[in-house]
């Protein structure tokens, strides 16, 4: 038996200036490419193998922050996976089987996976869950998210702008986060409202207009330096 994939450590500088690597393991290729595609368009890096052993090799070659794998697969299957893998703090384990047995869940999780979603899944939870156990396993930097002069607490939903307070409601501080944690990219106008508001939500793009209106103003970009917006596109945050 081989014993725990662990990779060299990260500096701090490498960990901060990299995106989140997610690894996806699936014998399936429209589970594996469709689960890479909303993924990066969330923003993370993202690898797929298509077996267990193939997996191995991945993760030492790509050192993912969180592995995403299915139970059923050849040459090495999940739970064998799973134990190979478990034992490192820095990286984050989540099950994604169509087995729905508690016995599956069970053991999946006493070997070591940090979550178990059961096929077929919805993708906004999927997201959910993977967000989740980043947080449970680097609370203190999840909780406070700094980009240039902005720094955001999540944990007590406090933002501050070039060391003034700001005093934002729910939503606008949710859309804020979202915007920081993308910062530089071009959001669409449907990405951020499917983020912010969620998949169900029925409006228009208008109620985002309103909200990064408010949030311009609150921030005193009134030139729209900081929140600028790609037209025919969305927005993108940009930071010295």
């Amino acid at each position: 038996m081989l014993g725990p994939i662990i990779p060299p450590a990260l500096s701090k500088e490498e960990v901060e200036s990299r995106p989140t690597r997610v690894l996806v393991v699936d014998d399936e290729p429209s589970i594996t490419e469709f689960i890479e595609l909303g993924l990066r368009r969330e923003g993370f890096s993202v690898r797929t193998a298509p077996d267990g052993r193939a997996a191995l090799t991945a993760v030492d070659q790509f050192h993912p922050d969180v592995v995403i794998l299915d139970i059923m697969m050849p040459r090495l299957n999940g739970l064998e996976l799973t134990r190979e893998l478990a034992g490192d703090s820095r990286r984050s384990l989540i099950i994604l089987s169509a087995r729905d047995e508690t016995q599956d869940r069970i053991a999946g999780l006493e070997l070591g996976a940090d979550d178990y979603l059961v096929k077929p899944f919805d993708f906004g939870e999927l997201l959910a869950r993977v967000r989740s156990v980043l947080r449970r396993r680097q609370p203190e930097q999840a909780a406070l998210v700094q980009a240039g002069p902005l720094e955001l607490d999540r944990a007590h939903r406090l933002t501050s702008y070039r060391g003034e307070a700001v005093e934002l409601s729910p939503r606008e501080f949710d859309l804020l986060c979202y915007l920081v944690e993308h910062r530089g990219q071009v959001l669409e106008r449907d990405r951020i409202l499917n983020a912010v508001w969620g998949v169900a939500f029925y409006g228009d793009d208008n109620n985002l207009e309103v909200y990064i209106r408010y949030l311009r103003r609150k921030l005193g970009d009134s030139e729209r330096r900081l929140i600028q917006t790609v037209r025919g596109v969305g927005y993108r945050l940009v930071v010295d």
